[in-house]
């Protein structure tokens, strides 16, 4: 029995070891000692210039590849907000991509797009890469379409007579 208990604390204090290195190796992307750094924002000044550069060239891609036609296409007007959760990890690979929308189709948009983004040079904490937390909300507008007035019809329109 003593052996037993032993090898269960010595079980329990490994399986503990290894949960805490991997928590020590996730960076609060506000807190991180040197952010992740996005393709072209290399140059940008301080951690300060190189988050501000990524969060404006993430924006420009989204902006650029994310289909917001789907909303529209599923009857949604107006405001949407979709907010996305991702890890940049130890090599600058994007992983485990969440999101949460209005609506599965933007959900899978967003993820879609998100997985795509190019891989970065990696953040790091005292030397080390870390996995560095990262989300964004995705706004958009949503134009309602425009319901055709059937008075715009030739039929009704008025004649010179």
């Amino acid at each position: 029995m003593k052996h037993f208990l032993i090898l269960s604390f010595i079980l329990f204090s490994l399986s503990m070891s290894s949960q805490n290195s991997k928590i020590d190796n996730i960076v609060p992307f506000s807190v991180v000692e040197s952010v992740p750094i996005y393709p072209g924002c290399e140059k940008a000044q301080g951690n300060q210039g190189k988050k501000q550069c990524m969060s404006k060239k993430i924006a420009k891609y989204i902006n650029k590849k994310f289909n917001t036609s789907i909303a529209s296409n599923l009857g949604l007007e107006g405001k949407q907000r979709v907010n996305v959760i991702f890890k940049i990890d130890r090599t600058g690979s994007v992983i485990d991509v969440r999101a949460r929308a209005p609506h599965p189709d933007i959900t899978k948009e967003a993820i879609r797009v998100i997985k795509r983004l190019p891989k970065m040079k990696p953040g790091k904490q005292k030397g080390k890469a870390v996995i560095v937390p990262y989300s964004l909300p995705i706004i958009f507008m949503v134009q309602s379409k425009k319901k055709k007035d059937p008075f715009d019809d030739p039929f009704f329109k008025k004649t010179g007579n």
